[in-house]
């Protein structure tokens, strides 16, 4: 049996799509499952023991006419893999007509409104509620393939040679420290608590607790905001903004006792390997997209204007759902 997952984007997304392919591969042990993934995402998994192999999606190669060739090449071999199978959980027009021009047996999709995907797929499933986790939406569709929901199984699987390297990377920290990973950025600007509250709470943390160490992670446009942050303590804080690649930040992540973060990607790396968290959250809705699994960790104001649902802000005081959420108030939901 052959399976073609579409699912390209975005990290966190990807992440909550992990528990579908690990049931599917259950179910099917012999089944060679692939997966439509942004080019930048692919290091995550590559490698993946469930997986016979990773499709690159060339988003940004791909917009340029002169790079068509490679995308209908990639097209005619997702063709001739003669897919049994093709869940679609991206549910946009690109994706929905790369899954339908992939022209496999059956084509299955979520009962998404947005640009009309919908409409290629074989099969439709919809979101239960409005407040229904994405993760419990995209694991609807295997029910209605036949595969039993049926836990537990390890989201990210351990990757001791990262892990070995990070620590050849970065030598010299005290083995007996606790790590406490701070994640500052977000895709959103105004999902982002300010760097100069996040500064403010290490400096508690440090005082609080002789024992722990900072590592500040995040992309190359996360830097500055670590910067601001490690100012705090110095001696204590490691700024990694844009220095991990992803199986490096997933392991950085694992290797520290608790994660303190925005609503942004790591964030579900996180929640995936069952570390604790606070995650800190604005305009957006945890019960649709929140820490799978530990939504009791998740710290929010509770504002008439919150969640929005929006990437910009437009209420009167500017970005109030997380500049009014003081460090005083997050340091009272951290237990180490």
């Amino acid at each position: 049996m052959k399976i073609l997952l579409l699912k390209p984007s975005s990290l966190g997304d990807v992440i909550q799509t992990l528990p579908v392919l690990r049931l599917l591969k259950r179910h099917w042990p012999a089944a060679q499952i692939y997966w439509w993934l942004d080019s930048a995402l692919a290091p995550l998994l590559e490698d993946d023991p469930d997986l016979a192999g990773v499709v690159r999606f060339e988003r940004r190669r791909w917009t340029r006419p002169r790079h068509w060739p490679e995308m209908f090449r990639t097209i005619r071999w997702l063709r001739e893999q003669d897919f049994d199978l093709i869940i679609d959980l991206q549910c946009l027009a690109r994706t929905a007509l790369v899954a339908w021009l992939a022209n496999g047996k059956k084509l299955i999709g979520l009962d998404e409104v947005r640009e009309g995907a919908r409409g290629f797929y074989d099969l439709a499933v919809p979101r239960k509620s409005f407040h229904t986790h994405a993760a419990d939406w995209y694991l609807a569709v295997l029910p209605l393939l036949g595969v039993p929901l049926d836990p537990p199984f390890e989201w990210l699987p351990q990757r001791p040679a990262v892990a070995a390297d990070i620590r050849r990377k970065w030598p010299g920290q005290p083995g007996a420290s606790r790590w406490v990973a701070l994640q500052p950025g977000a895709r959103w600007r105004n999902k982002r608590w300010p760097a100069e509250y996040f500064a403010e709470l290490v400096r508690l943390l440090a005082l609080q607790h002789s024992d722990l160490r900072f590592v500040i992670l995040g992309d190359q446009g996360d830097q500055s905001l670590g910067e601001i942050i490690a100012r705090a303590a110095p001696e204590r804080c490691l700024n990694l903004g844009g220095q991990t690649s992803l199986p490096e930040m997933v392991e950085w992540i694992r290797r520290s006792d608790l994660m303190i973060t925005n609503d942004t990607g790591p964030m579900h790396a996180a929640a995936a390997m069952h570390k604790p968290l606070v995650a800190l959250f604005g305009p957006t809705e945890p019960r649709r997209t929140g820490p799978y699994g530990q939504l009791e960790n998740v710290v929010r104001l509770d504002l008439p204007c919150s969640p929005c649902l929006k990437s910009t802000c437009h209420f009167v005081q500017h970005e109030e759902c997380l500049r009014a959420l003081s460090p005083a108030q997050v340091l009272a939901h951290i237990h180490l």
